[in-house]
């Protein structure tokens, strides 16, 4: 029986967050990758996991793990962005705030997501049209909403854009204070979240284009009909790069005109 792209993307990222979830709280070997940077044995396992599942059903397609790199054609137009555990840190000290992320990229475009959440029982995905969260096997639409205030900073490197642009900066911003509420996930499940409601926009600097990490959220996002830029407002993936996520304009607005200063 044949499966739809999003369906694979939903069954790839529940597989991943199985391995997660099941691991979770276990002494994990680590595997060093670069300074201050790892990745443990959940993350291996449940990259395999998530690339058994698309190899199994797209056996053509080409695939790009995080920690695997790129396997299948170099030629195909069809290529799978698998980030399994997004948020290593946190899980390596035994915090729940991880995100598994597939994204698959045709041509130009990321036509199908999903982003599992391994504890909450939730995947946030999209059919490249609209964007919903699935739970215990029921969908509701994903509605994008400033009312929290809450605004995700992502502090972690590479850091493109310094001197003229850290995001440090912008939480000791005297206005930032004043008109949001400063938050620290350290994953991409905070990306999905402002989709989601939960959050009020997310901020990032870095180069993003095919990034395995945010793929997936940037693409809940803009199905959701969030505005979806880079850091000085230019469209994604142009100039200077990073990436400003918010519900809603005003919202954009805000945090466009506290990064300027």
């Amino acid at each position: 029986m044949s499966i739809t792209d999003e369906e694979l993307a939903l069954t790839a990222a529940q597989a991943g967050a199985a391995v997660v979830h099941g691991m979770y709280g276990a002494t994990l070997t680590r595997f060093q990758k670069s300074a201050g940077d790892f990745a443990t044995a959940a993350d291996i396992e449940a990259e395999n996991a998530i690339l058994d599942v698309i190899r199994t059903a797209r056996p053509d397609d080409a695939v790009v793990g995080e920690e695997s790199g790129r396997t299948g054609s170099g030629a195909a137009e069809r290529t799978w962005l698998v980030d399994p555990l997004c948020g290593t840190l946190n899980y390596a000290a035994r915090s729940m705030l991880v995100a598994v992320n597939v994204a698959l990229h045709v041509g130009s475009d990321v036509t199908v997501a999903a982003s599992a959440d391994p504890f909450a029982g939730e995947v946030f995905w999209t059919d490249g049209t609209r964007a919903y969260v699935r739970r215990d096997g029921v969908d509701e639409e994903l509605t994008p909403s400033p009312d929290s205030r809450l605004v995700d900073v992502n502090l972690d490197p590479p850091f493109p854009n310094e001197p003229g642009f850290r995001a440090v900066r912008l939480l000791a911003e005297p206005g930032f204070i004043e008109r949001f509420r400063p938050r620290v996930v350290s994953t991409t499940l905070a990306v999905a979240w402002v989709a989601a409601g939960r959050r009020a926009a997310y901020v990032t600097d870095g180069h993003l284009r095919d990034n395995v990490h945010f793929a997936a959220g940037i693409a809940l996002c803009q199905a959701a009909g969030c505005v979806v830029t880079g850091i000085h407002g230019q469209p994604l993936h142009t100039g200077v790069g990073g990436l400003v996520v918010a519900a809603d304009q005003e919202t954009h607005a805000e945090l466009l005109d506290l990064i300027d200063r």
